[in-house]
């Protein structure tokens, strides 16, 4: 892996985890269904655009419209959608946290699912990644984290791991970005409903909300995924998915250095041990890749 390598998955990293960060933000003086439509409103029509500037063609095949649609439904809509509204009650920190676990369900479910070999570098990362969410859920528990934001952040990660088995190897065939426009606009859709149906737009307007929106909106929703598009085509998909295990960290970090949130001793142990397991999984499945 050469450092050009090495700099873009870090940046990717850097963004997709300050997402959490700045949605807090956003989450805290407008109503997160309506928000989050319109970001992938946005988000959508650019990627589309800037697709259609490089070539690539909305005629997708059958299997890579069965994986805009579940994405979009299952990790814009259902994912982020619930993550938007938990952060109105727990910390950005640990809505990332939960978050990041996704490679270790994704292990997981391959392994009891789908009978996929994990190892036994594997093996010891699972293990190690539930005992960091466990250190963390006690630390939280114990000090009265919010469950109902709590169980909505796990109810998104889990719609996120389905999302990500159920169309494995459908987004091949090119049209990358093309396919993720596509599926931020479905997803916008969705939400759009949610937003109409549940919600009332009153919106606090301020510098940091503009701030957020237009971040969120613009880097971790769409040069995030440009960068993390030009890291698979440079280095393949297995070898990319290594970076996930900065993601607990950085996630955690950024909320404090931004917002100021605390981050306890028992805490940072558990984010570590998760660390540890996401880089053990990944690791596993580069060896048996190879």
């Amino acid at each position: 892996m050469d450092i050009r390598a090495v700099v873009m998955g870090v940046a990717f990293a850097v963004m997709w985890s300050s997402a959490f960060t700045s949605a807090r933000i956003i989450v805290a003086a407008a109503p997160p269904l309506t928000a989050l439509s319109l970001r992938f409103l946005i988000s959508g029509l650019l990627g589309v655009l800037i697709a259609r500037m490089l070539g690539q063609s909305w005629r997708l095949t059958k299997a890579q419209w069965r994986a805009t649609v579940i994405f979009g439904i299952c990790q814009n809509a259902l994912y982020l959608g619930l993550n938007f509204v938990a952060m109105q009650t727990i910390e950005a920190g640990l809505a990332a946290i939960i978050a990041s676990t996704m490679p270790l369900l994704v292990g997981l479910a391959g392994w009891l699912i789908f009978g996929e070999r994990i190892g036994g570098l594997g093996m010891v990362g699972l293990l190690a990644g539930v005992l960091g969410v466990v250190i963390i859920m006690g630390a939280r528990l114990s000090g009265g984290v919010d469950m109902y934001g709590l169980t909505l952040c796990v109810a998104g990660v889990i719609a996120l791991t389905f999302a990500t088995l159920a169309v494995r190897g459908a987004t091949s065939g090119g049209n990358f970005l093309m396919i993720v426009g596509l599926q931020m606009l479905v997803g916008s859709a969705a939400l759009g409903v949610a937003a109409v149906s549940l919600e009332t737009v009153v919106v606090d307007w301020s510098w940091p909300l503009i701030a957020a929106f237009a971040y969120t909106t613009l880097v971790p929703g769409l040069a995030a995924t440009l960068v993390w598009f030009m890291l698979v085509n440079r280095i393949g998909a297995v070898k990319a998915a290594t970076f996930h295990f900065l993601n607990p960290f950085l996630g955690v970090a950024i909320a404090a250095v931004i917002l100021g949130e605390q981050l306890g001793l028992r805490e940072g142990l558990g984010v570590a041990v998760i660390m540890g397991g996401i880089l053990a999984v990944q690791l596993s499945k580069q060896k048996r890749a190879a």
